[in-house]
């Protein structure tokens, strides 16, 4: 591993493109001074901005794109607009090529996964890629994949992903051996389709020393913290993401109600705040920004398009652990070391042309 974590940003992406990628790389650089990047985007807009950030500008190499993937791109017209002259494809080409360690944009979450999964390719011995996200929960923190990349799973699908998300968990939360569970209606095993209970039934079986199998798991075990994996295929697990996302704003949005109220209210507001303060804190989406497209020949990540520079900063974070403790190498151990499932109906499931997980 070289001295330093070598970072392609697709400038040009999300909501609001270089006005917050570029400050979210300065937070992202002081607290990892170790971090080369490779700015691709427009360079006159980059240019102006990197004024501001002397550090920055030393840390940096700008290359000029005039081509930009927007949001409400469809993977297949981004792809045909974009290919291998766009910001987003640029910066995941020089993972390819060996220039960066890894990718990140806050762009169309769909074009960026087709770029990346025709760019890369998947590993060998993975049929498809997933995007796995951090999730706060009561204990801490937990790995949750597929949120969005393919919708349905196979059952080989489903046990590379239970590898693939303990792969990660091993780096962000620090576990010799996670806890994995099969996202299911129930807990019985006799419940569920048959892809699911046919996983459940190969983890228990295979036994593998990279995770510890615990079974089905239910939605509301997912904040409950569970397990420290949860596998799902990208329909229901966007669908979980989304709904996690409203619930979250609407708890703090019936908070804030409540306190404004009474004047009463306004004074538990004023001895109770420390714990308001903790409270915002967990539920606030920028902590755990960045969603890792796992099962490819290179660390792709995915910010959410809307956030601010704390949140981009938090999606480098992300990436920069993922170089920096090698998460291709663990995912490639781990399925090396799974025997593969010669029942497995593998069936042509695309990328998804309509799910945009947080963008």
């Amino acid at each position: 591993m070289s001295s330093t974590v070598r970072i392609a940003l697709d400038v040009m992406g999300g909501d609001h493109g270089p006005d917050v990628v570029l400050p979210g790389a300065e937070v992202a650089l002081t607290r990892h001074p170790d971090i080369r990047y490779l700015l691709f985007g427009d360079e006159t807009r980059i240019a102006a901005i990197l004024a501001r950030y002397p550090r920055l500008a030393a840390a940096s190499t700008v290359v000029h794109t005039s081509v930009t993937v927007e949001m409400d791109d469809k993977p297949s017209q981004a792809l045909r607009k974009g290919r291998k002259v766009s910001s987003m494809w640029r910066a995941i080409d020089a993972v390819r090529t060996g220039e960066a360690d890894c990718a990140i944009s806050a762009g169309n979450t769909g074009a960026l996964m087709a770029m990346a999964k025709v760019n890369l390719k998947t590993m060998s011995g993975i049929a498809r890629p997933a995007i796995a996200c951090l999730w706060p929960t009561m204990r801490g923190e937990s790995v949750v994949l597929d949120v969005g990349a393919t919708i349905g799973a196979t059952t080989q699908h489903l046990v590379d992903m239970a590898v693939m998300g303990a792969a990660m968990a091993n780096i962000v939360l620090d576990i010799d051996r996670p806890t994995v569970g099969l996202l299911n209606i129930g807990v019985e095993e006799v419940k569920g389709v048959e892809e699911v209970k046919e996983a459940g039934t190969a983890l228990r079986e295979m036994a593998l020393p990279v995770l510890d199998y615990r079974g089905f798991v239910e939605g509301n075990d997912i904040g409950r913290g569970t397990v420290d994996v949860v596998v799902t295929e990208g329909f229901s697990g966007n669908i979980a993401l989304k709904t996690a996302e409203g619930t979250a704003k609407q708890v703090s949005d019936f908070l804030r109600d409540a306190i404004s109220r009474s004047f009463m209210a306004k004074i538990g507001y004023l001895l109770a705040r420390g714990a308001f303060r903790s409270l915002r804190e967990k539920l606030d989406p920028r902590k755990s920004n960045g969603g890792v497209f796992l099962g490819l020949n290179g660390v792709v990540i995915k910010s959410h398009g809307g956030t601010d520079a704390e949140g981009f900063a938090s999606a480098v974070d992300i990436g920069y652990d993922m170089v920096r403790y090698d998460l291709l190498s663990r995912i490639a151990a781990g399925i090396n070391g799974r025997p593969r499932l010669s029942t497995s109906r593998e069936a042509d499931v695309p990328v998804s042309d309509e799910l945009q997980v947080s963008s």
